[in-house]
């Protein structure tokens, strides 16, 4: 089980505890004003529950909740949450020779509850998978740890929004708050010359297309970022591609 008891005993599972307990406030903002959202937005208690327990996404929550208030057809819901999560990808890639070792059920697990600063975190500290099975245990126990302290605010937070949401009132601008908890998350991830370039190109781009319909916009931010760094992958400068740049002469 991916919370066993080995992984408590684990002192890298309290650094983990430790390190996402830094960012908590700012998950759970995010994850009240989801809540809040997904039941302004015309769901009932019992569908914004059962969406953030299923889904585990605020992103793609967000994205497809107001799709499905304004009758888009579901293949438009669907892409979009799709383009959405695209990142989750990248993790899953990444993260993958870390937990190969484990059961199925583990890294279902593992998967589900890893968010986009548990990986941050847990890819910091790790940048390569352990060569023994202890190596791998005490990376599993720290990446538990961080997973724990982010699941429990993010769901507790949404939780508490779906129940208060028509008493909570809307000056406390907590669309804001949860804009700037998404963008304290979007700025720990540009950790590289080319992240930052994909991300102001994201940017540039949704802004361009923001009179699109059914938010058609994310969908050309995301093609044009992805497209963008494939160039500069291929064909742009060393240092921006975060390469070593060789000595002239």
């Amino acid at each position: 089980m991916f919370w066993r008891v080995l992984y408590r005993r684990q002192p890298e599972f309290w650094e983990g505890v430790r390190d996402q307990a830094g960012v908590a406030t700012g998950i759970a903002a995010w994850g009240l004003m989801t809540g809040v959202a997904m039941v302004k937005a015309g769901l009932s208690v019992f569908e914004a529950s059962a969406m953030t327990l299923l889904v585990y996404a605020g992103s793609a929550q967000l994205t497809a909740v107001p799709l499905m208030a304004s009758g888009a057809p579901m293949w438009v819901i669907l892409a979009a949450a799709f383009c959405v999560n695209l990142r989750f990808v990248v993790f899953s890639a990444h993260l993958r020779p870390y937990v190969m070792h484990m059961p199925l059920r583990e890294r279902l697990a593992t998967g589900y509850v890893t968010g986009d600063l548990s990986y941050v975190f847990f890819a910091r500290r790790y940048p390569h998978p352990g060569r023994s099975l202890e190596e791998r245990v005490r990376q599993q126990a720290y990446l538990a740890g961080n997973c724990a302290v982010n699941y429990v605010a993010w769901m507790l937070a949404s939780l508490i929004g779906i129940a208060l949401a028509h008493v909570i009132p809307a000056q406390w601008g907590l669309g804001f708050a949860g804009i700037l908890a998404l963008l304290g998350v979007g700025c720990s991830l540009a950790t590289s010359r080319l992240r930052i370039v994909s991300a102001g190109v994201a940017g540039a781009a949704a802004i361009a297309a923001w009179a699109l319909p059914l938010k058609l916009n994310i969908v050309v931010a995301i093609a044009a970022a992805v497209a963008i760094c494939l160039v500069i992958e291929a064909h742009g400068p060393r240092w921006l591609r975060g390469q070593p740049v060789p000595p002239h002469g």
